[in-house]
């Protein structure tokens, strides 16, 4: 167990049951792209991990960028987003895969999703490493999920609570009797 500010978190998935998950989601995306030359488009803060670790896994050829979006304050997803880094690259014609660490409620991935499709790209596909179905209200098609997961508030391998548990390699699920 774990303490993040004034939280307690137990373990939810190890590094070791992580890394194994993004090696298959890579060989998925290395067998689906390989005559193409897709952009890699990176949801921080959270997705950084994540991003680095597919990344290594990645046989195609393929570029990086970088968005920045947020909903999230204190444990909930607001409902509304912001914009806080916009692309800085056309993706006109490109073939784009979306890197998002989590989607749970898909307004954030909605808001993205209408950003990114207004530059005309080839084709987007979304990546997520975790996906809570249950509580999913914008109709979002994640062609590569890692883990489908209750609606638990998870911190680490790049998600945090109050900008704390980022580096932690495994992922912890919020204790209840907090």
């Amino acid at each position: 167990m774990i303490k993040l500010k004034n939280l307690f978190f137990e373990p939810f998935l190890t590094e070791k049951v992580i890394l194994k998950r993004v090696k298959e989601l890579a060989a998925s995306i290395n067998n689906d792209y390989q005559t193409k030359n897709p952009i890699f488009l990176a949801v921080l803060n959270g997705s950084f991990m994540f991003m680095s670790d597919i990344c290594k896994e990645i046989s195609v050829e393929m570029s990086v960028s970088f968005i920045k979006v947020a909903s999230y304050s204190g444990l909930k997803s607001q409902g509304s987003v912001k914009d806080l880094i916009g692309l800085d690259e056309s993706l006109k014609g490109k073939d784009v895969i979306i890197i998002e660490d989590i989607v749970d409620t898909g307004n954030s991935m909605a808001h993205l999703l209408e950003m990114i499709n207004k530059e005309q790209p080839s084709s987007v596909e979304l990546v997520s490493l975790l996906f809570k179905p249950d509580v999913l209200v914008k109709p979002i098609k994640i062609k590569y999920v890692g883990f489908e997961i209750p609606d638990l508030f998870v911190v680490g391998y790049g998600l945090d609570y109050q900008g704390q548990g980022r580096n932690l390699r495994d992922i912890y699920q919020i204790v209840e009797n907090n």
